[in-house]
């Protein structure tokens, strides 16, 4: 847990320099964001009531972050 909180953080600060560099990017890395979240906490939602570990799900959510980071990071 607290490896995702510290990559999130880097995830936020990343978004944020993006968003202030307003345009098109800003537009599009907005709209990435909302979807993302709102994907993401569905699935979290489905696999624990499938049975699936906390563990599990914090394991997921770190692989979204890196990605995002990996992405971001260009």
């Amino acid at each position: 847990m607290m490896m995702l909180a510290a990559e999130s953080q880097q995830v936020i600060a990343l978004r944020m320099m993006k968003l202030a560099g307003g345009g098109a990017a800003a537009g599009k890395e907005a709209r990435r964001m909302t979807s993302e979240k709102v994907t993401a906490a569905a699935d979290a939602g489905a696999k624990l009531m499938a049975g699936a570990s906390p563990d599990s799900i914090v394991r997921d959510y770190r692989k979204k972050v890196r990605a995002n980071i990996r992405r971001l990071s260009k």
